[in-house]
């Protein structure tokens, strides 16, 4: 198969790669840049499914196209969690498979978003990863969102109406006290360990993310 699909792809004037493997194929995508990724699933372990999952943990964004023989809802559902931006079952034509290939190609090639970084904390949103210093920081996911959202506006006051609606993206009841809950499991995790006080209070205004004192 991977022949024939190296054969065909070549035919439309593709430069093309094989990986034999699964252990090949993260190699590969993460020490070259391609314009897509067709990606079997039942691949020689680590599966197509593992694969797609590490490269995305890895923060590439390449698109991937996932080929099966299993047509089920379910693994088409694993495949795009896995990270997968198209799905294509065996047996199918050519001119589908380039098609599809075709698209995802045009897409924009995608950058990967900065680093965000105040003081020596610092937040990886390709990777979801959190580190003070050379600490990571275990967070839930919506103490990511608000750390994510106070880090991308740090050095400005944000309100507790503005935090509701870019974290929790649900109406502002003015007498929830969920921000301040978040904010306090925030800081028992960012500020607290490290003897710091980088997420300020603005009494009648809001929260502030600072950078911490020299």
């Amino acid at each position: 198969m991977s022949a024939l699909l190296r054969r065909g792809l070549e035919a439309e004037g593709y430069a093309v790669d094989v990986a034999e493997n699964g252990v090949d194929a993260i190699w590969s995508a993460t020490e070259v840049e391609y314009d897509a990724i067709v990606l079997d699933a039942m691949i020689p372990a680590p599966d197509g499914f593992a694969v797609a999952a590490e490269l995305r943990t890895r923060g590439r964004s390449t698109p991937i196209l996932m080929l099966t023989a299993r047509d089920g809802v379910d693994d088409r559902v694993c495949g795009l969690d896995a990270g997968a931006d198209d799905y294509l079952t065996k047996p199918f034509a050519f001119a589908e498979l380039f098609a599809r290939i075709r698209a995802l190609s045009r897409r924009a090639p995608t950058t990967l978003p900065p680093v965000l970084a105040v003081g020596d904390l610092t937040l990886d949103p390709a990777r979801k990863r959190v580190r003070r210093g050379e600490t990571d920081i275990e967070l839930s996911p919506t103490g990511y969102a608000l750390l994510e959202y106070l880090m991308r506006n740090a050095g400005h006051v944000r309100t507790r109406a503005q935090i509701i609606e870019n974290v929790w993206d649900f109406a502002f009841d003015p007498n929830s006290n969920v921000v301040d809950v978040y904010i306090r499991y925030l800081r028992s995790k960012v500020d607290r360990p490290f003897d710091l006080d980088t997420i300020a209070t603005v009494r009648g205004a809001g929260y502030l993310m600072r950078e911490p004192p020299i």
